[in-house]
């Protein structure tokens, strides 16, 4: 064999070949060249694998999606929160219904197509937090600033007997026999220089198309407890809502309501006005 001739040996117990010259000395091991190496893995720490040269550095964590509080066709308080909250701030123009319908996706989208925020229409996490900052815990009428507030708990002298059972602060009328709810209507009372006055009186008129002499306006239904004032019909409620006031009475807007309790009550009946 010529001397610097190179002869492979294979060892013996599974070990990698080596390469050895003529004199029995190993050539030293062979290195791969860069482009063999490009794209080669280096070992964590934990054992895992990582590209080459991330060894060390560190990742920046992901945010997670915003999660979706409300979306549209849900129902419920929330619901007419959010519409609430939204209406303080002019971008909900309607009365809070309790319904995600249609125009409270499109108030949601306006809001967050003003604050930079993805304009989806759903209230997610971030939605409803920013919305949180720039408002107040609405009350009870600006939930309810279209009416059906729940009624209050009925006032003790409520309880007994045939009473108009009517709660300053829900804003209804409850009509009520021996303790039981025959029928709740949403109600109007005076302003602050015209009060309804609280207490307990008796029904002791009733004028179907009664027309009021000192204000020369329709009262339907009329139903009179307290001097001149009296549970009747409005149609500038029904019209209005509550944007405007009585001048004292216990104005009703669903007519039909009003007529069919005209018909039930009797002269004589109790009439609890009582602000809790």
């Amino acid at each position: 064999m010529a001397v610097g001739a190179v002869v492979a040996v294979a060892l013996v117990g599974g070990c990698k070949a080596q390469a050895v010259d003529a004199d029995g000395k190993a050539s030293p091991p062979l290195r791969a060249s860069p482009t063999e190496t490009k794209g080669a893995k280096e070992t964590k720490p934990d054992g895992s694998d990582a590209p080459s040269g991330t060894a060390g550095a560190r990742q920046t964590p992901q945010r997670p999606a915003p999660k979706t509080v409300l979306a549209p066709g849900q129902r419920g308080d929330q619901v007419r929160e959010l519409q609430a909250r939204l209406r303080q701030i002019a971008w909900f123009f309607e009365n809070p219904s309790g319904t995600y319908g249609t125009s409270t996706s499109t108030a949601v989208k306006g809001f967050q197509a003003k604050r930079g925020l993805p304009r989806t229409g759903t209230t997610d996490t971030v939605t409803w937090q920013r919305l949180l900052g720039m408002t107040r815990e609405p009350t009870r009428f600006e939930l309810y600033s279209g009416g059906g507030i729940p009624p209050s708990k009925p006032d003790k002298r409520c309880l007994t007997g045939r009473v108009l059972c009517i709660s300053k602060a829900s804003r209804t009328l409850t009509w009520m026999v021996d303790g039981k709810a025959v029928s709740t209507m949403d109600v109007r009372f005076g302003s602050q220089y015209t009060p309804t006055r609280d207490g307990a009186f008796t029904v002791y008129w009733k004028s179907r198309h009664h027309v009021s002499t000192l204000f020369h306006t329709a009262m339907p239904y009329a139903m009179f407890f307290s001097g001149g004032q009296a549970v009747h019909f409005s149609s500038d409620f029904a019209a209005r809502g509550y944007n405007g006031a009585s001048h004292g009475c216990v104005n009703v807007r669903d007519e039909k309501k009003i007529a069919s309790l005209f018909a039930q009550v009797e002269n004589g009946d109790k009439v609890v006005v009582y602000k809790d």
